[in-house]
C-alpha cells in the first residue's frame, strides 16, 4: 500500500467514526482545489532587475559561493576548479542524472548514488541539482525521490547543486505554482535550502554545518 492510499484509509476510518459520508471527500476536494485556484495571492515585495543576478546576489549573502557556466558539458571542470580551491579531496556522490557527465577527464572520483553513514565525513561531497530556486531569497527547492534522495543534501559537508537559470522563480509561492502544474502528485518532501546550515542557539554565536552541510556551492547554468 502505497502512502496516498494509507492515508485516504485513515480519512474515511476518521469520517466514519465523525457519521461523515464517502461523499464528503470529494465535496472537501473539490473545495481545497477551488481555493487553490482562486485564492488571491498574499502581498509580495518588488523585486527589481535581473531574477539570476537577484538570486547570485541573495545565496552569496546567506555564505554559498556562486558560479555560472554556459553548458551542461562544463559542471565537472567547474566542480574540479571549487574542490581545490576548498583543499577538498577530489571525490564525490551524485544524482544518478549526472553519473554520466565525464567526471574523470577532470580528475575527480564520482559515484551516482545517494551518500551514507559510512562515507568519509570530513571530506564527503554531494552534487545535486534542484527542482527550482527562488530568486527573493536565494533559496534551492529541492523534492525527494529515487532519483533524488533527500539525504544528498543533509549527509555531505559539501553541498554542490546545479541551477538551471529557467527554474529560477521571484518568489516561494512560484515553486508551488510549479509543482502543481509539472507533478500528479506532491513529492514525499520538499525542502528549502538557504545557504550552508547553520545555528546561533549557543550564545547567539552563529555556527555552520550544525545540521547539515558546512559548504554550499552553487553552479548556475545560463544556457539549456
Amino acid at each position: 500500500m502505497d502512502t496516498q492510499q494509507s492515508r485516504d484509509k485513515i480519512l474515511a476510518r476518521i469520517r466514519a467514526l465523525q457519521g461523515h459520508s464517502a461523499s464528503v471527500r470529494e465535496r472537501e476536494l473539490g473545495a481545497a482545489q477551488a481555493y487553490l485556484a482562486y485564492h488571491p495571492e498574499g502581498p509580495q515585495p518588488r523585486l527589481m532587475g535581473d531574477l539570476v543576478e537577484r538570486f547570485e546576489a541573495q545565496s552569496r549573502r546567506l555564505s554559498a559561493s556562486v558560479a555560472r557556466i554556459a553548458r551542461r558539458d562544463m559542471v565537472p571542470s567547474e566542480v574540479a576548479r571549487y574542490l581545490r580551491a576548498e583543499g577538498i579531496a577530489p571525490r564525490a556522490v551524485c544524482w544518478p542524472a549526472f553519473a554520466s557527465l565525464d567526471w574523470t577527464g577532470s580528475g575527480l572520483q564520482v559515484e551516482g548514488r545517494a551518500p551514507v553513514r559510512d562515507d568519509p565525513a570530513p571530506d564527503l561531497v554531494g552534487i545535486t541539482g534542484c527542482f527550482a530556486a527562488i530568486a527573493e531569497t536565494g533559496t534551492l527547492a529541492m523534492v525527494s525521490g529515487p532519483e533524488t534522495p533527500a539525504s544528498m543534501t543533509l549527509l555531505p559537508e559539501t553541498h554542490i547543486a546545479l541551477v538551471h537559470a529557467s527554474r529560477i522563480c521571484p518568489y516561494m509561492e512560484d515553486v508551488f505554482v510549479r509543482l502543481r502544474g509539472e507533478r500528479a502528485t506532491m513529492p514525499r518532501a520538499l525542502n528549502f535550502i538557504s545557504g550552508p546550515s547553520r545555528t546561533a542557539d549557543i550564545e547567539q554565536t552563529l555556527v555552520l554545518g550544525a545540521h547539515g552541510p558546512y559548504r554550499v556551492h552553487l553552479i548556475i547554468l545560463e544556457n539549456e
